[in-house]
């Protein structure tokens, strides 16, 4: 399990062409990486718009924003044609940034254990060392939360 001043993984994602980059290649930090379970359902829908309600706060404080599932770069196209998104949408097909950042978990619904994608945030310092962290993320107010710990980076 990953803790806040450990080292960022630099993993291997899928890019909105489907090509695959290393993550630090593409986007230098700091930045603000999530993990959210499926595009286009309300929690994930929600926690999307928040980000981009607030992305030139982010911005203005040097930050980039990218949200990570497995959905597929078609998919990421759409949910965010659909909504206006502004944050940045990679896949992560074969899962290994799931497990680098401990947010493949079994999960629960109904009595049915199956797995998934746990809601979980990353802050990525300018080092790129883990700054914050925040796990079993509650949509309500986490942009903003992530905010004021991205303001206080500096």
């Amino acid at each position: 399990m990953l803790n806040e001043g450990d080292s960022a993984p630099d993993v291997t994602v899928e890019d909105a062409e489907g090509r695959s980059v290393k993550l630090f290649d593409a986007i230098t930090p700091p930045l603000v990486l999530y993990f959210y379970p499926k595009d286009d359902t309300t929690g994930c829908t929600r926690e999307a718009l928040d980000f981009t309600a607030m992305f030139g706060d982010f911005t203005a404080a040097g930050l980039s924003v990218i949200g990570i599932s497995k959905d597929t770069p078609k998919k990421h196209a759409s949910f965010i044609k659909k909504h206006g998104l502004k944050v940045g949408l990679v896949t992560d097909a074969d899962g290994s940034a799931c497990e680098a950042y401990g947010t493949w978990i079994e999960k629960s619904l109904y009595g049915r254990k199956y797995m998934g994608i746990d809601r979980a945030t990353f802050l990525i310092g300018a080092d790129r060392k883990l700054a914050r962290i925040w796990r079993k993320v509650k949509v309500a107010g986490h942009a903003e939360d992530v905010l004021a710990a991205a303001r206080a980076l500096k």
